[in-house]
């Protein structure tokens, strides 16, 4: 709230005024105190007591804040687009009036933006009556971030509503995702994606990882499904409700968050159990992804073993396990600070359920049959050259001391192009294609949302059919 001068005795309200008599009484009583400190103490009550030099900015009886905006009265519901832990995710677009057009909404970098993400925080449910235990900390997180950083490679918040105990956080809406992406090539016939999109995605990828890095912030959650694709060709890092600031922790990271990042993405070093982490987990996601891209399915597909009933994290054998068998298990001639690892002595039993590990594919091997099978066509869709693997052996290093930053991967030769001019690749992923993707699923029944003491969900991601009016539809169209 902007500053305010001093309001003078003219309007100042009742109960400043009976203050006011107190301060002189009190004034009165410091006749007998030293000159000099009487001085001070009549200076300090003349600026309560004399009128300010110039109008206050906000006059006591005028409203401190701006009047409250309603969810459903600046914007309207197209559909329910999908659901998950903290909350539901709705597809909008600006409110229209017989009397008033929609207001156009501007992005940072001077677009209009069309349509809207609505993500809304659920309260929990826990048993048969609703307790409400505040916002969660992974809101907190979200919206703090979000509204701090603005990048072209991050999703764009455009505002945040507090209505009847409900949370919405109202986003720029993106068409498409990189896992969705992945799925549509997956189909009969597969078809790998190009190389050129490829690059692209990967390029503007690390450019909005770096700006996170840069400004102190791990992402702690990168997967193809957070990673959002507008029709343009942007891509946007999404989904913050991990990330955190890395910058001088009164804890280590592992004690308020014990486990972080999707299992088939999660670095080896959290996998062994590391207190002390550092972004570099967040450059094994991207490796993941990029090899994901490039095979159309998870390069390290494990089980992830469960938390027990006293919360205790387990050791990840079975992940462990699937990047042994591609990568083998780590050396501490490799990784010097293996030994250090919590999990290490469970290290030793992965090759004990997992033979595979003693006799690893390599990763060398796994890409060129991995290229070798994706249906590349040397003339008309060539497959990426070399330097995108050497770039996959950067990002996939054992030791985080070792892998390669952001900022060195965007200087990778991998982005230089074949043509070798040094431009960087295009900032639209889609440039030059012939394949128009499906816009993503939303529901069109049932969505409008509410806003009342409603039912929620535990944290389990249980869906609540409560938050929208009437019943449940499973009817769908592209959006």
């Amino acid at each position: 709230m902007a500053a305010t001068n001093p309001p003078s005795s003219a309007t100042r309200p009742p109960s400043v005024a009976g203050a006011a008599t107190t301060r002189d009484a009190a004034a009165a009583s410091a006749a007998s105190v030293p000159a000099e400190i009487a001085g001070v103490k009549r200076t300090a009550q003349a600026a309560f007591e004399e009128p300010p030099t110039t109008p206050p900015l906000v006059k006591m009886d005028a409203m401190p804040y701006a009047p409250q905006r309603h969810i459903n009265d600046n914007y309207d519901i197209v559909g329910f687009i999908s659901s998950g832990t903290y909350g539901r995710v709705y597809k909008a677009i600006s409110r229209r009036t017989p009397n008033q057009p929609a207001p156009i909404v501007k992005h940072p970098s001077g677009r209009t933006i069309e349509a809207f993400a609505i993500k809304k925080f659920k309260p929990d449910k826990e048993g048969a009556e609703l307790q409400y235990t505040g916002i969660s900390q992974s809101a907190i997180r979200e919206m703090a971030l979000c509204t701090e950083l603005s990048h072209p490679a991050l999703i764009h918040l455009v505002e945040i509503i507090l209505e009847s105990k409900c949370i919405f956080m109202v986003f720029e809406y993106a068409e498409h995702d990189l896992l969705q992406i992945i799925h549509h090539h997956s189909l009969l016939p597969r078809t790998p994606i190009p190389a050129a999109t490829l690059r692209s995605c990967m390029h503007q990828l690390l450019s909005g990882l770096l700006y996170l890095h840069q400004n102190w912030v791990t992402h702690r959650d990168l997967k193809p499904a957070n990673i959002m694709v507008t029709s343009s060709g942007a891509i946007k890092i999404g989904d913050l409700g991990l990330a955190r600031l890395f910058y001088k922790p009164l804890h280590p990271l592992f004690s308020g968050d014990k486990v972080v990042v999707t299992i088939w993405y999660r670095a080896p070093e959290l996998l062994l159990g590391s207190r002390h982490y550092t972004p570099a987990i967040d450059l094994w996601a991207v490796g993941c992804i990029f090899a994901e891209l490039t095979t159309l399915r998870p390069i390290f597909k494990g089980e992830e073993a469960k938390q027990d009933s006293k919360k205790a994290v387990p050791f990840q054998r079975n992940q462990m396990g699937k990047i042994g068998e591609i990568l083998g298990l780590p050396r501490k001639s490799e990784w010097p600070l293996l030994q250090a690892m919590p999990e290490y002595p469970n290290l030793q039993t992965v090759s004990m359920h997992n033979a595979s590990v003693n006799r690893p594919v390599t990763l060398d091997k796994w890409y060129r049959n991995t290229i070798g099978s994706n249906n590349y066509n040397s003339q008309t869709s060539p497959p990426p050259d070399d330097s995108a693997l050497d770039l996959l052996k950067k990002l996939l290093e054992y030791d985080p001391l070792k892998r390669s930053t952001a900022e060195q991967a965007l200087k990778h030769p991998y982005f230089l192009g074949a043509d070798g001019t040094g431009k960087p690749p295009s900032s639209n992923c889609f440039e030059g294609l012939e394949t128009k993707y499906p816009a993503r699923k939303v529901s069109t029944e049932a969505h409008e949302l509410a806003t009342g003491s409603l039912p929620g969900t535990k944290r389990t991601g249980i869906p609540d059919d409560g938050l929208i009016r009437g019943p449940p539809q499973k009817k769908l169209r592209d959006g």
